[in-house]
């Protein structure tokens, strides 16, 4: 019997790979002889590196860069041969700030732009870069800034590439890195909203980055206007392309100053690993990840896993932290079989995440017994 396990990350308990291992864990103590194979999974988000690295079997480059507050920090990004991968999050990630620091109006996505900078450098002619859980909302004017981009205001003066500058730019000038031009960039998102809007960059993410609601309504202010400059500069109108909204509006940047071509980032990162070669060797498929609600079915590793399994006909079974979706929803992803969530009546949301590896090991044993059925 051979099982696959494909989960994303627990965010802030477990990552894809320990998450894999704990539900195997659980798999071999109903089914000691089975099979089992771990394909740590992401979304184009926090972990897609260390997702594929293993697949992909790339060159880690170090790099020092600006962190989102403008503070030196050492990041890495994946080389192989002219091919690079960048991951947004470890450089411009909430994940690097303190509770305290967070502050979409003051970060920046410099550092995302200095390892594009270094990838250009060492010869990369097509770029995959990964964006979300992103610190910013500055529509990746602190990345273009990075390249050689500059963003003044009415008094001719260069602004500082923060989310609250958006609104003061009056022009875009520079001299932008000479290799962009001869580079292919492939944005890599699971995100499909608009730059500005009530389902924007500002009005949807800016508050889980430290945005106040006044904060949110000049970020969103500046969002209008960085489309109406770049739109008057370049012809490009980005505002309502899907995907535009991501990471803060960096995936307008990418778009605009990148020529940036969009790509789901589950369905990337599946073709990356070869996704489909697993699941033809796959008796049952357990995926899994910390919140299980209305996002995954918009493009979540389990809804990505679950189409999938759906057009195999392999059973499917969903081990999370929390479920939050009704058996009616339940219903849109006809492959799943059981769901386990970890927290329940008997756990607590603080026992999940101090407890995660053991009770998602519990979980495991679980749903095996439920697909065995």
């Amino acid at each position: 019997m051979n099982i696959l396990i494909a989960c994303d990350k627990f965010k802030g308990s477990l990552s894809a790979l320990d998450a894999g291992k704990a539900i195997k864990q659980g798999v071999l103590q109903v089914a000691p002889d089975a099979h089992v194979t771990i394909l740590p999974m992401a979304d184009g988000g926090e972990g897609s590196l260390e997702a594929i690295e293993n697949k992909l079997s790339f060159e880690r480059i170090n790099c020092t860069t600006n962190d989102p507050l403008f503070r030196p920090i050492e990041s890495w990004y994946g080389l192989q041969g002219k091919t690079a991968y960048i991951e947004m999050s470890l450089t411009s990630g909430l994940m690097l700030l303190q509770k305290n620091e967070q502050s979409a109006a003051l970060t920046s996505s410099i550092g995302t732009g200095e390892l594009i900078a270094d990838a250009l450098e060492k010869g990369a002619k097509e770029i995959f870069l990964f964006v979300g859980g992103s610190a910013t909302n500055d529509a990746g004017i602190g990345m273009a800034h990075a390249l050689g981009y500059r963003f003044l205001n009415k008094k001719n003066e260069t602004l500082l590439p923060i989310g609250k500058a958006l609104k003061e730019i009056t022009d875009i000038k520079g001299d932008p890195h000479p290799l962009i031009d001869k580079t292919r960039f492939i944005l890599v998102t699971d995100v499909n909203n608009p730059l500005f809007g009530y389902q924007g960059a500002a009005q949807v993410f800016a508050r889980q980055k430290g945005a106040t609601k006044k904060e949110i309504e000049l970020l969103e202010q500046g969002l209008v206007n960085f489309n109406k400059m770049v739109k008057l500069k370049f012809g490009k109108n980005v505002g309502a392309i899907e995907g535009a909204g991501a990471a803060g509006g960096l995936g307008a940047g990418a778009m605009v100053f990148l020529n940036a071509i969009k790509k789901n980032g589950t369905e990337s990162i599946m073709e990356m690993l070869g996704f489909d070669d697993y699941l033809k060797r796959a008796d049952f498929v357990i995926s899994g990840e910390g919140k299980f609600d209305l996002q995954t079915l918009e493009g979540k590793v389990i809804k990505g896993v679950a189409d999938k399994c759906s057009s195999t006909n392999t059973p499917l079974g969903i081990a999370c932290g929390v479920s939050d979706l009704s058996d009616e929803e339940l219903k849109l992803l006809p492959a799943v079989l059981a769901v386990e969530p970890i927290v329940n009546k008997e756990v607590t949301m603080d026992d999940a995440l101090q407890n995660a590896y053991q009770l998602l090991v519990n979980r495991g044993e679980t749903l095996m017994k439920k697909l065995l059925r």
